[in-house]
């Protein structure tokens, strides 16, 4: 059928091109077995490969295998999919065979909506391009589907079934019934809004498929590192979720990322379309150059690690978790750290216990800026707040009675012996804890170079010590994740705000807390007070 335009004669609805007879039709072939038979009758137009039938390997044919899984009715159990591999692994022309699959293959139905969706619109044509070549390689695609490329949509003529291609404009999902979706990418895609919607635009049909193909993300809070995490829980049986599948190709994060045997751990295509000669090359070049390192490492390796130098790493911090009980704390020494905040940034109350390493968080924001930080951040902040995660004072400037009351709290409950601050708007804050009547030495800390570097100092030596205990509070996870430190000449340190990648403000108020106990370390009884003088004789 091919191109059409204006001026293009109206076609007769439920038309039907002759057929052929081709393998994935005939019978007694299993749901799975059909997609497969019909992807490798497609024909490859570029690249090395030209002109020859797609041939799945072992790899895919596994993934689509899981997938397409039935029940004992016949009737697909998967409903969202997660692929992440490291690029060049051949993601796109994937998303784009499956997607033929649904709109003129084994899995299409009647007017189905198939959707493509990316973090931009050129990200979102790429599967849409690939999916045109393939049907004009192939005789009966291009007499059935319609191709309309200026409006990035093709139509299929016999099942009025249509495929468009989506840019991360959450807005434009709004009202869709997504039959089947490809989300490519998912890890550039700037919030979550959009996977959200067209989830939610599932719920109309019978067997809807949602599947996310895309590399990992550095941000931990990102929804691709949240389809991640649920993926390796179900994976690990810690979750039993059938309708949810995850293939995960990534290197072990203690791994040797110059290892070839790695490099083959997490590319399944190594050797075969993936060129082991480029990973070679890319490799040596980010030995060479360590700036490097983190983008090879996430890309070529699919390990979630930033570009930016962070002050603690992840599984550094993960290596902390523990289980807290507050209450076990009651009447133990106890020093505060707060970084209260601006307009935009989180209000956060750092206790730490220095007998046993107990970190405890608090974070506080105005209710009337929630939304508006989510987009901004992107991150879940109205769903921290939901959680009991986040403390939200109405208005949208924060009251800082809020954050006294949860201070009062703290010194009626725990041996408070003092609180480390920035002296950020400090002084009306004082003002109310004078008027409350909470009695609390108050010490001020500086963020440069003096009083940040032995604070960031007493926070290193805990957690690669395994002497800090937290319970994993989503939103410190983030501010940790956002750290950057810088250092100066004579090797001081201080976390930099203006060159993290979001808000760190949790971080800031922990380090206060940890620096202020290791300065108020209680001295040791003297020998002579526990046990006197010894006398010895002649």
């Amino acid at each position: 059928m091919g191109l059409r335009g204006i001026g293009a004669k109206p076609i007769k609805p439920g038309a039907k091109p002759p057929r052929r007879r081709t393998s994935w039709r005939k019978a007694g072939l299993s749901r799975a077995d059909r997609l497969c038979k019909f992807i490798e009758s497609l024909t490859i137009s570029s690249g090395s490969h030209a002109g020859r039938k797609f041939r799945l390997r072992p790899w895919q044919r596994e993934i689509i295998t899981a997938i397409y899984r039935t029940d004992e009715n016949g009737r697909r159990i998967v409903r969202q999919a997660l692929i992440t591999v490291p690029r060049k692994n051949g993601k796109t022309q994937l998303s784009a065979a499956l997607a033929l699959c649904h709109l003129a293959g084994p899995e299409a139905i009647s007017r189905g909506q198939i959707y493509s969706a990316a973090a931009d619109r050129g990200q979102a044509t790429l599967t849409m391009r690939e999916m045109v070549a393939l049907i004009r390689a192939d005789d009966e695609l291009s007499e059935r589907i319609i191709i309309r490329e200026h409006a990035k949509t093709l139509e299929d003529i016999e099942t009025r079934s249509t495929y468009g291609a989506l840019s991360s404009d959450a807005r434009k999902a709004h009202g869709l019934s997504v039959s089947f979706g490809v989300c490519d990418e998912v890890a550039q895609w700037h919030g979550r809004d959009l996977y959200d919607n067209l989830i939610t635009g599932t719920g109309a049909h019978d067997e809807p498929l949602l599947v996310a193909i895309s590399t990992m993300s550095h941000n931990p809070d990102h929804v691709m590192s949240e389809l991640v995490r649920y993926g390796q829980r179900v994976n690990a049986g810690e979750i039993e979720d059938p309708a949810f599948h995850a293939t995960i190709y990534a290197a072990d994060e203690k791994a040797d990322p110059w290892s070839e045997e790695t490099w083959h751990a997490a590319n399944p295509a190594l050797g075969d379309f993936r060129s082991l000669d480029e990973m070679r090359i890319a490799a040596e070049q980010a030995k060479r150059l360590p700036a490097r390192e983190p983008s090879f490492r996430l890309l070529y390796l699919n390990q979630p690690i930033d570009a930016a130098s962070h002050f603690l790493t992840a599984p550094d911090w993960r290596a902390c978790i523990a289980e807290i009980d507050p209450a076990a704390l009651f009447g133990k020494r106890c020093i505060l750290g707060l970084d209260l905040s601006s307009t935009t940034d989180l209000t956060a109350l750092a206790a730490y216990f220095p007998t046993g390493g107990e970190l405890l968080m608090w974070f506080f924001y105005p209710e009337g800026q929630l939304e508006e930080a989510e987009k901004r951040d992107h991150v879940p902040y109205r769903l921290w707040a939901r959680q009991g995660f986040l403390e939200t004072c109405p208005g949208r400037a924060i009251d800082k009675g809020f954050v006294v009351r949860r201070m009062a709290e703290l010194v009626a409950d725990y041996k408070v012996e003092a609180c480390a601050y920035d002296r950020w708007g400090i002084h009306e804050l004082k003002r109310i804890l004078a008027d409350e009547g909470v009695k609390l030495e108050m010490v001020e800390w500086g963020q440069g170079w003096k009083d940040s570097s032995p604070a960031l100092a007493a926070m290193e030596t805990a957690v690669l010590q395994g002497q800090l205990r937290h319970a994993d509070h989503p939103v410190m996870r983030m501010c940790v994740g956002n750290a950057v430190a810088l250092t100066d000449p004579a090797g001081g340190r201080k976390l930099a705000k203006d060159r993290s990648t979001g808000r760190i403000d949790g971080l800031v108020a922990a380090c206060m807390a940890l620096g202020l106990a290791a300065r108020q370390a209680p001295k040791r009884a003297s020998v002579y007070a526990t046990r006197g003088v010894l006398t010895v004789s002649p």
